[in-house]
Order: structure tokens, then sequence, then C-alpha cells
């Protein structure tokens, strides 16, 4: 029977849904046809495959072909069905054996001369292939891909004519070297910080919760430098949470084998656009807080970002995923980011500096300060004023904690919170919160009479919470004490008002 069957796999969002690729081999006039919603770059397989086909000396059958590509209502995009339409024709015109097909799953976007290219999306491919019992043959160009699917038995070719010497039994194809553990490095150490202990506090707090941040004060105290810190403290990814970020880096075609353990850090120029920041396009593709999942998104100059893309940040901040639906497709990314913010307190950035320079008038001061709105600042659980550093500082050496003494103590709070709950305090949910943040009657009685002072919301309510309980950790204290609910309450500076004296020093 002129019929073949062979595997293969689509990319949605971060999943891989099986495809299977039927070939038909038919009597008639010659023809070739795809069906199965193929987008234009399928169609044109057409024209790839019968000339990889042809300059690998193999026979293009001149027969009706028909290859389906199911399921029919799955969309189907790129250059990563060739090799397994190739094989399917080959294997439905007896040239290569049928049998060998049904152990193997196959992606890779021919040459005109048989040679394999690289695809996007290998690492998703790999751990849905996992579940198969078959094994995957990728392009020799994602090696470095495929190796970080320890569970997957992957092979890698370098071309049509490697794969159908394996598939007759004439050579083995070779599996990717797995990548051998090791520490994130980082070329940057928060030993560099010169001063800033309130801040650097404040850091420490952020990477042992999770909790998101937002730096305030003039010109050159070093907020960028601050939060470009903060990864470099912060416990390193376990092998999940590498993976995880590897298969979104794979989908966006931004992987490098070297530094798959080191956690992600964006920080996107103010011009970036909605669809930039959050993902989307004809053909959904990650943005920029689905690549920095289980890292760190830095937005330098807050204020200076439009209004509508500060506003999209409002649910993932809270869900920790982003749904995009377009009328063709509907694909989610997981969005478990830590935001940290940096903004001067007015337009020319001097204000309330202890000098003269600052020319902005109180409602310039306002109208600067109006352009993040209250429900995102309620969700950045920390405020922390950054000020200026006085010239002996400077001249100085630093002499603050490196990166390694600090994340140790961040290491030993986290290792705290995961026992305690599974997960770290500023993912607790409501019901949880209740369980492992009980408080006693002081508590009780601090917190109430600052939600009425500083006009907290329940949201931020919740969050003073959160930081306590790392405050806490941090301390080694089973209980939070009324020390950890006051440090945590002064980084609210933003939910005092009145208007331009809110950027004030807390």
């Amino acid at each position: 029977m002129s019929l073949a069957i062979v595997f293969t796999r689509a990319q949605l969002g971060v999943e891989a849904p099986l495809v299977t690729v039927e070939t038909h081999l038919s009597n008639g006039l010659p023809g070739f046809t795809i069906v199965g919603l193929p987008e234009t770059a399928v169609r044109e397989s057409k024209d790839r495959v019968r000339s990889a086909l042809l300059n690998s000396h193999f026979e293009f059958p001149q027969r009706r072909i028909t290859v389906n590509l199911a399921p029919a209502d799955l969309p189907k995009e790129g250059g990563r069905y060739d090799l397994a339409i190739a094989l399917g024709i080959l294997a439905a015109s007896e040239q290569i054996p049928k049998e060998p097909l049904q152990k193997y799953e196959f992606i890779g976007e021919l040459a005109l001369s048989g040679e394999l290219r690289r695809v996007n999306g290998c690492i998703p491919a790999g751990i849905a292939c996992s579940n198969s019992e078959r094994s995957l043959v990728v392009p020799r160009l994602n090696m470095a891909e495929a190796a970080l699917c320890r569970n997957t038995h992957t092979l890698t070719a370098s071309n049509l004519l490697s794969v159908c010497a394996h598939l007759h039994g004439r050579n083995e194809l070779p599996e990717p070297l797995k990548p051998v553990p090791h520490n994130a490095f980082y070329d940057i150490d928060l030993g560099d910080v010169k001063g800033q202990p309130h801040a650097r506090r404040a850091l420490e707090i952020a990477a042992a919760g999770g909790h998101n941040l937002l730096f305030i004060g003039p010109p050159g105290t070093g907020k960028s430098m601050l939060a470009s810190r903060l990864p470099t403290i912060m416990p390193a990814l376990n092998e999940t949470e590498a993976l995880e970020v590897a298969a979104i880096r794979s989908i966006a075609n931004n992987i490098s084998g070297a530094d798959w353990l080191s956690r992600p850090y964006r920080s996107p120029h103010h011009t970036a656009s909605a669809v930039a920041m959050v993902g989307g396009g004809s053909n959904p593709r990650p943005g920029e807080i689905s690549l920095a999942h289980n890292g760190i998104l830095f937005l330098d100059e807050l204020p200076e970002f439009s209004r509508q893309v500060l506003e999209v940040l409002r649910e993932p901040l809270e869900t920790g995923h982003i749904c995009i639906s377009r009328a063709n497709a509907q694909v989610q990314y997981p969005a478990q980011f830590q935001l940290v913010a940096a903004l001067n307190p007015c337009p020319c950035g001097y204000f309330n500096d202890g000098t003269d320079r600052c020319r902005c008038t109180p409602q310039q001061v306002s109208r600067y300060r109006n352009k993040i709105s209250g429900p995102l600042l309620d969700r950045i659980d920390m405020h922390v004023h950054v000020g200026a550093i006085p010239l002996r500082e400077l001249q100085e050496k630093p002499d603050g904690e490196t990166s390694a003494v600090v994340r140790q103590r961040v290491v030993v709070s986290r290792e705290r919170q995961l026992q305690r709950q599974q997960k770290c305090n500023a993912q607790l949910r409501n019901k949880e919160l209740v369980k492992f943040c009980k408080l006693g009657e002081y508590e009780k009685e601090l917190l109430a009479t600052a939600l009425v002072r500083l006009n907290l919301s329940a949201r931020a309510y919740d969050r003073v919470l959160r930081v306590a309980r790392t405050i806490a950790d941090l301390a080694g204290c089973e209980k939070i004490e009324m020390p950890h609910i006051s440090e945590a309450l002064g980084y609210r500076s933003l939910d005092r008002a009145p208007s331009s004296n809110t950027l004030t020093p807390a």
C-alpha cells in the first residue's frame, strides 16, 4: 500500500502537540498537495522537499502525492515539517522501510541540498516527546537545545541522507552530549555598589521572597546598578525552572547552552510597545514578560513607558501567565517574573534631593507621578528611596557585602519558605496567608492602624504581610513580630498621600 505515516510536533505557545504526517501516492497526473491547515511556509515545503530528494539522489515519485497533516484543525506553520514530509514520501514509494518510522518523531527544515537547518521550539517538542516512548530526531544545529531534554532520547542529524541511513540500519545517528550542571556565572557583583545600605537591604528582601521592587531617586544614585545585581544574589535555577526558561528561549530563537542556568534579566527600552511587552503578533510569540519568566523584568525610567504598556502588566503580575488570543489561535505563555522598576522623583530628577537644582512645579511633579496608575503601584510590594551618595563614599573603595555572602542568606530563607509552603512568599494566596502569616494582637493592631493612615488597599495589605513574612524568614523567626511589620510598612512610601510629597524618602 502506497501509504506512510510519520510523526512530528507542531508549535503552539510552549506546547508541542503531536502531528501525524500521512503520505499517500495514487495514480493520476503527477501532483503534490498538502492539506491540514498549512500556512504559506508549509505549502512552500513542496518545492524544498522535491529539490532535497533529487539532490540527495533519491527518486521523486511521478505520481499524485497527497500529504495530510493531522489534526486538520491545528494551524501548521514554519519549515519544521519538511523532514517528516520527505521521509513520508520516501517510505510511501518504498525507498526507505516503513517500520522504523513508528519509533521516531522528526523535526527539521530542509535546504535544497538536503541539509537540515535548525528550527525554533525544539525544547517543547523534546519535553512532549518524552511522554510518547518515541525518540526525537532533530537537526545537528539544534544539538545544544536537544541536550537539555534529559528525559528524552534524542538523535541529531546533519542531512536527509544520514537520517535515511539510520532508518536502513547502516549508520547510527549520534546523541547530543548532555550538559554538565554548573553554577550560574555573573561578571557583576553586589560588592561593586557603594553605600546605599537601605536599598541593599530591600534588594536582599526582594531576592529572598520574590517580591516586586520600585527604586525612587535622583539620576546617578545607582538604581539601575542595584537592579542589575539582583540576579547575582538570587537562588540558582533548579533543573525544572531552567528547562522552562530554555523552552521559552527556544521558541524565541534566543538560546545559548552556556547560560541556560542563569536567571533571565530583561530590560526593555521605554519605547517598547504593548505587544513587545506581553507577546503577540499574527502568529503569537512570547514577549518580554515571558522571556523574563523565573527571572527579572527591569523597567528603567518607569513613567516614560506609555500608560497602555504599563497597564498590560497588571494581570500577569497577579496570575503568573499571559493568554494571547487571535482569530486563528489562542496560546498561553508563562510569565512568573519579578518586576523591578526605577523612576526619578520629578521630570528633571532632582526634586527634594537637598539642593536647589529642581525647578519643577508641584503640578509638574504630580502630573509626572500620575503617569503610573494606583493599581500598578499596588502590585509593587516595596517602594524604596535611593538617595544621593556623599562624595566621601564615592571616593572610598566599596566595602559592602559581596553577592556570594548575601546569596547564602537568601538561599537559607528561600529553603525555609519551600519547606513550609512549597513556594516563595510572594506567591502566597489568600488562604495561605491566613495559614502561614498569623499575627498576634499587637501586630494586628499595628496593621489595622496602618491600613487607615496609609490608605492601604486590601491588596497592599496582603503584600505587606508577604514582605513581613520574608523579613521574619531572613531573621530566622517562626512568627511575624512587630519589627518585621514595621519594616515592611516602611517599604510602602508611595501609599502616602498627598500628591507632590509622595516621592520623598520614607
